[in-house]
């Protein structure tokens, strides 16, 4: 692949200001998992405004795809740029605090902030400048008259997230996250021969962890402040402090057992849940907590599951004391398409274009995407997205503002990025 083609004019429409607005306007639009209804519209009026086919694909009155499409030969190979849209806390204090923090800071909420290069509200760069980035490559092409030999699909999830339904969420469905936009898109019939996933990470993944979500029960007897020096006393709370503490001194060890090609797949326990805030007399007969555990893809479910539930009969060894059980109550399998497969191999090509070198691969990775989703159904798919922002930026860099703050040149980048992608995988009638 060349730097000169049909797809330089295609990028040089391709703008920081351009990328600014799409990117502003989008993080502007609350879009928290189970309510993307509203975003989806405004992207797909944009993909009309930008010369392709746009619609909106609802799931519910209030969740919503949004699908955009550039017809090529309808005999030639298609390829879809496919990013998720809802951001990963709510953006309100009603949802988010305590939780993540005594407040939410300005990048926690969505806002159509700029500064400088950088745009800054919730889910600025993942998703919504991924997404952003996907809207303008398409746009290029339309802007540029591209006629490609096969269609490019431009996919906007909704229910990328890791999450199940929010109490107290305006969305009564039960399955508003965990890929299910990606999923119905694709039961609907918006399909492709090859696809390319926007997430995090300027580098092309090939290979993504699954994950298991495990439900955790210690048992104790319910009893009172007032006699527990009386009676058989087992608080629930304290024993499952023990059982959290073997447990993440485990996770260290599965992580090292099941570390290999792309992957480093963690554990993290989430929540726990015991007693009454109100009656702290009592002491609850019941702790339960629960742990999202990452997998390798070479890996089953049954597999994790069976090896999670060894942990916890070691537990039981070590604590005859206590009785704990467990639970696998999500199951997500990783994902793998073939490196040597086109989408990968055209996304390889494209990095080394841009960076003018071999490319490196990021090893080591533990988020899950909707890859696992596309890939399931059978659909060969590469991973490609932008750094996170380093100490230049605005702000404090953490794990919120990795999410919250993105470089508008990243996004200008990828986009020019996704053209060429494009360009070199559909082909061009000359």
């Amino acid at each position: 692949m060349t730097s000169a083609g049909p797809d330089v004019a295609a990028s040089d429409w391709i703008t920081l200001e351009r990328a600014a607005h799409l990117v502003t306007t989008m993080t502007g639009i609350p879009s928290p998992t189970g309510s993307e209804g509203p975003l989806a519209e405004f992207i797909a009026d944009e993909l009309r405004r930008s010369g392709l086919e746009g619609s909106v694909q609802r799931l519910d009155p209030l969740q919503a795809n949004a699908i955009g499409r550039l017809r090529g030969d309808p005999m030639g190979r298609s390829l879809m740029l496919y990013a998720p849209i809802d951001t990963f806390s709510a953006g309100d204090d009603e949802h988010d605090v305590p939780w993540v923090g005594k407040q939410l800071r300005p990048d926690m909420v969505p806002a159509d902030t700029r500064d400088g290069d950088y745009a800054i509200g919730l889910g600025a760069s993942n998703p919504k400048g991924h997404a952003a980035a996907i809207l303008l490559a398409g746009a290029a092409i339309a802007a540029a008259d591209i006629r490609l030999t096969g269609d490019l699909v431009l996919g906007f999830g909704a229910g990328g997230m890791p999450t199940n339904h929010r109490p107290g969420q305006e969305n009564p469905r039960m399955n508003t996250g965990q890929g299910v936009g990606c999923s119905f898109m694709l039961e609907q019939g918006i399909w492709a021969d090859q696809a390319i996933i926007c997430k995090p990470g300027w580098a092309v993944h090939w290979e993504e962890v699954g994950l298991c979500w495990f439900e955790v029960r210690v048992q104790g007897t319910y009893s009172y402040v007032g006699s527990r020096h009386r009676i058989a006393y087992q608080n629930s709370i304290v024993s499952a402090a023990t059982v959290i503490t073997e447990i993440e001194a485990w996770f260290a060890q599965y992580t090292a057992a099941h570390t290999n090609g792309q992957v480093s797949p963690q554990g993290n326990i989430g929540s726990i849940e015991a007693g009454w805030p109100h009656l702290l007399s009592a002491a609850p007969a019941l702790c339960r907590f629960r742990i999202d555990l990452r997998t390798n893809p070479r890996s089953s479910v049954m597999d994790v599951k069976r090896e999670f539930e060894s942990a916890i009969i070691g537990i039981r060894r070590r604590h005859p004391e206590i009785s704990v059980d467990s639970e696998l109550i999500l199951a997500i399998p990783g994902s793998v398409t073939d490196p040597a497969n086109p989408v990968v191999q055209s996304c390889i090509a494209a990095w080394e274009n841009v960076e003018g070198r071999p490319h490196e691969p990021i090893v080591g990775n533990s988020g899950a995407t909707d890859a696992n989703i596309l890939r399931s159904r059978g659909i060969p798919t590469a991973r490609v997205g932008m750094d996170r922002i380093d100490e230049k930026a605005p702000v404090r860099v953490d794990f919120p503002s990795g999410m919250n703050v993105v470089d508008l040149r990243s996004v200008v980048r990828l986009a020019r990025y996704l053209v060429a992608v494009a360009v070199d995988i559909c082909g061009v009638e000359n």
